[in-house]
């Protein structure tokens, strides 16, 4: 059984294993122009319901169970995601994968980005379509919707990891009919978590560095952004510490189009 993440060598090394279900979630051309070897491409739409306003939900059951069918997934397999941004789509996948009830999976370490670095291979083949029939079950306990926010807000045990840019979170920067924040959220910024000099891997101290916030395994932890894309990457690291979290797919796009929601600035 791989870890949850992985680095480019102990990938390297699984590259042969018929279990091994590896998923590129960077864009086509990105895809197109050199993937790992054996990586089947999904699109980053493809894993959003893309239904104005809140477009970060989760597709319907019909288009997931045509996304899973075409990669054949099976009970027997165990996923690697990577994209080329730092694990936002990765980790996205990542709680996709959660919600189907497939929890055999791995994150690759600073994405493309560290594969390259490393020197090893790439390919511009695609990978010989394994499609095969799949059969849905929707687990819902790692998502969380407005009703299921409001009634903790305020409690001690509870809290909200919001993962947009500090103007977003101060109402400085506005992409909804309402500005700023859910009331009593703690703002850490996705590209916070990432080691900048090491192709943008998960930072070792990501732990102190939430625990300095407020975020920690003492909570249980709700993390959005504006289409749970950036959000992503902070439910995975969420995991990666053994944290309480699920998502917020509806995200800021939701809440912050939604007549009734309260908001702080």
């Amino acid at each position: 059984m791989l870890p949850l993440i992985i680095e480019p060598a102990q990938l390297e090394q699984e590259l042969s294993n018929p279990k091994l279900l590896l998923i590129d979630l960077c864009n086509e051309q990105t895809y197109r122009a050199g993937h790992i070897p054996n990586a089947h491409s999904v699109l980053p739409q493809e894993i959003m319901a893309g239904t104005p306003p809140a477009v970060g939900k989760q597709p319907d059951e019909a288009r997931l169970t045509a996304l899973f069918s075409r990669l054949g997934l099976t009970a027997e397999h165990h996923v690697v995601v990577y994209d080329d941004e730092g694990g936002g789509w990765a980790g996205r996948m990542i709680w996709l994968l959660d919600v189907i009830g497939h929890q055999k999976y791995s994150y690759l370490n600073g994405g493309l980005l560290a594969w390259k670095a490393a020197n090893f291979p790439l390919t511009e083949h695609l990978p010989s379509p394994q499609a095969a029939p799949f059969k849905l079950h929707v687990n819902h306990q790692f998502s969380v919707d407005i009703d299921d926010i409001l009634a903790e807000l305020g409690s001690k045990d509870f809290v909200v990891w919001d993962a947009r840019s500090p103007a977003e979170y101060c109402g400085e920067k506005v992409f909804a009919q309402k500005a700023g924040h859910i009331p009593g959220a703690i703002n850490c910024e996705w590209t916070q978590l990432m080691d900048q000099q090491r192709q943008l891997r998960i930072r070792d101290d990501a732990k102190a560095v939430l625990a300095s916030l407020g975020i920690d395994r003492s909570k249980t932890i709700v993390t959005h952004c504006q289409t749970h894309h950036r959000s992503g990457f902070t439910y995975l690291v969420g995991k990666t510490l053994g944290f309480s979290i699920r998502a917020y797919p509806g995200s800021w796009s939701e809440w912050g189009n939604h007549p009734n929601t309260p908001v702080d600035l």
